[in-house]
């Protein structure tokens, strides 16, 4: 089972991926998650 990550940081990454600051290859390196988790 995938770890579950806290509702603080998922909001964060969240927030970041819609202002569309940058690609989202590279928003989920810079978080530390993988890019099929930020698309889910």
């Amino acid at each position: 089972m995938a770890k579950a990550y806290p509702k603080e940081f998922r909001d964060d990454v969240v927030a970041v991926a819609r202002k569309g600051q940058g690609q989202s290859a590279q928003i989920a390196r810079d978080f530390g998650i993988s890019e099929g988790t930020l698309s889910n």
